[in-house]
Parts: structure tokens; C-alpha cells; sequence
């Protein structure tokens, strides 16, 4: 899982355009909004259509889980492993 995270905190970063960060910067338990990453609602969608074009996941809108699943790099990389990446 350790390769997934790589990526997906290359995908972060490409995807939000944080020019000024690295994936060394990005820790894997750390949280992408408020006081992590400082990420907010217009973030989460556009990570969510990167994430869903680069691994052919679906997020339902309605699952009460989906805040959860963006909540650290690690919960990311554990909801696309259980779509079956």
C-alpha cells in the first residue's frame, strides 16, 4: 500500500496544483483539511475526479462514510485498495 500512497500524494498535488509542495511534505496519516493540508469542499471534488479518472473508483455521494475516506492519505489509499484499485 506504501506504492499507493506515493501516488496518491503525487495525484494531490498535481491534481490541486501544490507547486510548493512535495510528497515528503505530505504525511500519510496527516489530514487533508483544516489543520492538515488545509484543503477545503472545492479540493475534496476536484481530488475526487482525479482520484476516480486515474483508478476507476466510485464514490456514492450518499455513503455517510465518504468524509471519512478523505481524511488522510492512508484512509485514501484503504477505500481505492477495497474498490479493487
Amino acid at each position: 500500500m506504501s506504492e499507493l500512497k506515493q501516488e496518491l500524494k503525487v495525484l494531490i498535488i498535481d491534481a490541486l496544483n501544490l507547486e510548493d509542495l512535495t510528497p515528503d511534505d505530505i504525511e500519510n496519516d496527516s489530514p487533508l483539511f483544516n489543520e492538515g493540508l488545509g484543503l477545503d469542499s472545492i479540493d475534496a471534488l476536484e481530488l475526487g475526479m482525479a482520484i476516480r479518472k486515474k483508478y476507476n473508483v466510485v464514490f456514492d455521494e450518499k455513503d455517510e462514510g465518504l468524509r471519512d475516506h478523505f481524511a488522510s492519505v492512508t484512509n485514501l489509499a484503504g477505500f481505492i485498495e477495497a474498490q479493487g484499485k
